[in-house]
């Protein structure tokens, strides 16, 4: 820290009691002066040689015939006119980054200016402030600190601005030229703690970070904060990134409990402000901050009950970026008057705001090269591809929840249902967790909620699952066994078969004629759960579609064979009951949905919405879950 010795006199001030200060010498005093609640007794020809403002009032109680002078409202106080008092006298003070602008203010009331006399402290003290204090990182931050008790003062002054601008000056230094010392709120250095890194016997350069700045601004009050990285933002050419990651780790500072997403200090109008200012400082540009940095934000501003426009912005720029978004970004608690655990309302809103976004003709990322390499088909809506992967996760997880209604599991689904994925293990994974938490839903909800997929992308790993999944309706199970057939055929180089031929499966009590009373026992007969005997028999025909799959190398006729020989093996399982084509036809919203199997993999489900996908596949060791 810099500092600066003023005077060669030793200290003479003596104190007396708590109230009553005085300078020892054989010289009687003959001045008294009451700053607050302290007495100085004092002398007049070394106080008034240099302050214009005791000469005026030390005139002003001798035509009113007082003996003493009251100053009430001297900025810094006591502490701040004795330092003046003491260099009055010539006696030896110290003046460092802590005490500077006390002892400026006050030399500014008393008046104490050149034309007084030369060589008078407020001259001294700014060639100290020009000198050394606006040169040091360091003490510049602390003098900027050290303001805020003095306003107005210290503002009229210019300390202020001269400290801010200091400040955001050092920030675009060449990072090759900071010292590490400047950044005091780091962890040392190897060098400092005795262990220093050596590369072939050669002492290591240390490489500075864009950002070492951050953490020490981080000391500062919020309005100072502010007004430094507007400084900073208005000199230009500093990296969106940078000023992001300084308003990270300052909500992370001065914000308790943000990380976890609660507030945990007792003051909720000093939180509520910050929240507010710090999302009015985030960088224009997209992706300066990171959308879990939002999101938290906006957990902030929800809990705090910040304003409208506080939370639309947030919300907005959520939006923007909701493809970086993980899963336990999204994870937010539900308000304490909810039943349910977690906000799917909130989640619901930033959907919403990205689709808007989308339609508005915001691109996706063309940068995103390992995406475009993975999944090429997919490369011009990666971002959805994205989205719809995420909310797949999030609504396996939130399913868990026993008070999450239908309704709201369903809408967000249906939100992301024409985003494209190559797969819908994901939203089986969510759509099989529901199920299994929500036993006592009705034929119909559970209807709805699997139309949800697309049988048709599903893995082999889900498909294998699914057949053997006691809670999804028998309607669905055959559904997945066919296509898992056709898939099968298709990859031996077959025509995808007759149902009726292949699948043999029965319907308690009634016949499959043409009767239209059967019909409607049969329909609700499929949105049934399947019985123990159905899933053997579907289990069955589906390790027939497995062997066959694998003999697939063989000639064609061992491959008619043993075509033959799984389908005589399924009808085998099944005890010989049959399913006429009419009745699988009722299984589709229309007759049109068969010759969907060659489709894109951006098209939909025959009935149903695409809802998300998920990297996880069900693990075969687990029958009847994928939780």
């Amino acid at each position: 820290m810099k500092y600066m010795k003023l005077g060669s006199k030793p200290d003479q001030f003596q104190t007396e009691g708590d109230n009553i200060r005085y300078v020892a010498t054989e010289l009687a005093t003959d001045m008294v002066i009451n700053v607050g609640d302290v007495k100085f007794y004092l002398h007049k020809f070394p106080l008034l040689s240099k302050s214009f403002r005791l000469q005026k009032l030390t005139a002003d109680i001798n035509e009113e015939g007082k003996d003493e002078i009251n100053i009430d409202d001297i900025p810094g106080g006591p502490a701040a006119f004795e330092i003046c008092a003491k260099f009055c006298y010539g006696m030896t003070i110290t003046l460092n980054a802590y005490n500077v602008v006390a002892a400026r203010c006050a030399a500014e009331y008393l008046e104490m200016y050149e034309t007084v006399e030369k060589g008078n402290i407020i001259y001294k003290i700014e060639v100290f402030l020009t000198s050394s204090i606006f040169r040091s990182w360091k003490d510049s931050i602390i003098v900027l600190q050290t303001t805020k008790a003095f306003l107005p003062w210290s503002e009229e002054l210019k300390i202020v601005s001269h400290c801010l601008d200091s400040v955001a000056s050092k920030a675009y230094i060449d990072t090759s030229k900071v010292d590490w010392s400047y950044t005091y709120n780091r962890k040392k250095l190897p060098s400092e703690n005795g262990s220093d890194s050596l590369w072939n016997g050669v002492k290591k350069q240390q490489s500075v970070p864009r950002d070492w700045w951050v953490e020490d601004l981080s000391e500062l009050h919020i309005d100072l904060y502010k007004r430094v990285i507007t400084t900073i933002k208005t000199k230009g050419g500093m990296s969106p990134e940078v000023i992001g990651e300084a308003l990270r780790a300052y909500a992370c500072r001065r914000l308790p409990g943000f990380s976890k997403g609660t507030i945990q200090g007792s003051d909720p109008v000093k939180y509520q402000y910050l929240v507010d200012v710090i999302t009015s400082l985030l960088p224009t540009e997209k992706h300066s901050v990171s959308c879990s940095f939002l999101v938290r934000l906006l957990q902030m501003s929800i809990s705090l009950e910040c304003g409208e426009t506080v939370r639309s912005e947030l919300k907005r720029r959520i939006g923007q970026q909701l493809d970086e978004a993980s899963v336990a970004d999204l994870l937010l608690r539900a308000p304490a008057n909810e039943s349910t655990i977690y906000d799917i309302d909130i989640v619901h809103e930033l959907v919403r705001q990205f689709m808007m976004q989308k339609r508005s003709g915001q691109s996706d990322f063309p940068e995103d090269n390992d995406f475009q390499d993975m999944y090429p088909a997919f490369a011009s809506d990666a971002s959805k591809f994205k989205v719809a992967r995420v909310l797949d996760g999030y609504l396996a997880e939130v399913s868990r929840d026993p008070n999450l209604p239908l309704v709201k599991f369903v809408n967000l689904a249906e939100m992301v249902s024409g985003f494209p994925r190559p797969s819908h293990d994901g939203i089986y994974r969510a759509i099989d967790m529901y199920l299994k938490e929500h036993p006592g839903i009705t034929k119909s909800e559970r209807k709805r909620i699997c139309k949800l997929m697309d049988c048709r992308k599903l893995s082999a790993e889900a498909c294998m699952h699914a057949v053997q999944n006691e809670r999804l309706p028998l309607r669905v199970v055959v559904q997945v066994l066919f296509f898992e057939q056709a898939r099968a055929t298709s990859s031996g180089g077959g025509s995808t078969p007759d149902l009726a031929g292949t699948i043999k499966t029965s319907l308690p009590g009634e016949s499959h004629e043409s009767s239209r009373s059967a019909t409607t026992n049969t329909d609700e007969d499929w949105d049934a759960m399947p019985t123990a005997e159905e899933l053997k028999a579907l289990k069955g025909e589906l390790a027939a579609l497995r062997l066959r799959d694998k003999e697939t190398g063989c000639n064609d006729t061992n491959s008619v064979d043993m075509k033959m020989s799984a389908e005589k093996a399924a009808g085998g399982k099944a005890k010989g009951l049959i399913i006429s084509k009419r009745i699988f036809s009722k299984l589709w919203s229309n007759k049109d949905r068969l010759s969907e199997n060659s489709s894109s993999d951006t098209s939909e489900s025959p009935g149903s919405s695409n809802a998300g996908e998920s990297k996880s596949t069900p693990s075969r060791s687990r029958r009847h879950s994928l939780s």
